[in-house]
Parts: structure tokens; C-alpha cells; sequence
């Protein structure tokens, strides 16, 4: 495997616990042994710096399309690890790519239409999964009443 240059590793390593949380970060470092060092040393540089680093797309965009192409795919774990994420995060600070429920609920129909219904029914039961974890859970609507308005 070709070398990990050093301060790459110090950027992915920002940029995943900016994302993923101080806990998750520090456990998977912590967690590190002779088969998946060279994994984790690898994702922190290769993903979490080459390409969360770069400036073409903010790091909200970015957790949108982990979320709709993870779904699409089926990685659940990874799904809901940035939905959780995703909803700890600070509203304020852009660097944590923070998802409010209207955002998931508009992934979710539009990964729906374009990776099939099932994709998009599972990745609703993680989001209330993990809502359910996080005491977050949404106040119940009326089925048969009006959808509100959208902007033209």
C-alpha cells in the first residue's frame, strides 16, 4: 500500500470527528489492530481528507449523498451512522454537516423515486429507529389532511 502522507491523516482525522463525532472517531482510532489499521489509516486519508476536503461541494451536501447513495445501495450501517451523526450535529457549525428532519424526509422521497420504494421504506424505519434512540421521535400528522404548500 503506498504511504500515507501525515498531514493527511491530521486532516481526515478533522474532518471525520467534525462529521462523525469525537466518540466514533476516537473508538474506531482506539479500536485499531493489526488487520484494520491500514483500512482506517487509509479512509481517513483517502475519503476523509481527499475528497471531504475538497471545495467543490459543503460538507451537508456531501452527508446528503452518503445518505441517498447508501441507501441506494443498502449499506444500512453507514446510513444510519450519518443519520445519527447527522441529527447530533450543531446546526451552527457547517463543518458538522448538521440534517434537520425535513432534509431526511426529502432524501428519502427522492432516493424513493430513483432507487425504488423498498430503499426508501427501510431507510424511513432507521430514520425512526434512530429518532426513537435519540427521544426525537416526530409528532404524528394527519394522514388524510393537506400536504402544506411548496414554494413555486
Amino acid at each position: 500500500m503506498p504511504s500515507i502522507n501525515e498531514d493527511s491523516l491530521r486532516q481526515g482525522l478533522h474532518n471525520r470527528r467534525r462529521v462523525l463525532g469525537e466518540a466514533w472517531v476516537t473508538q474506531s482510532v482506539e479500536n485499531a489492530n493489526a488487520l484494520n489499521v491500514e483500512f482506517q489509516r487509509m479512509i481517513t486519508s483517502y475519503a476523509w481528507d481527499g475528497i471531504w476536503s475538497r471545495p467543490g461541494l459543503d460538507r451537508r451536501t456531501r452527508r446528503i449523498m452518503v445518505l441517498a447513495i447508501t441507501a441506494a445501495m443498502g449499506r444500512w450501517e453507514e446510513f444510519e451512522l450519518h443519520i445519527r451523526t447527522g441529527l447530533l450535529a450543531d446546526p451552527a457549525d457547517p463543518e458538522a454537516a448538521a440534517l434537520d428532519l425535513a432534509t431526511i424526509q426529502e432524501v428519502l422521497l427522492q432516493t424513493a423515486v430513483y432507487a425504488g420504494v423498498p430503499a426508501g421504506n427501510t431507510g424511513m424505519a432507521m430514520v425512526m429507529k434512530v429518532l426513537r434512540e435519540l427521544d426525537l421521535v416526530p409528532p404524528k400528522a394527519d394522514f388524510f389532511a393537506a400536504p402544506p404548500a411548496t414554494a413555486p
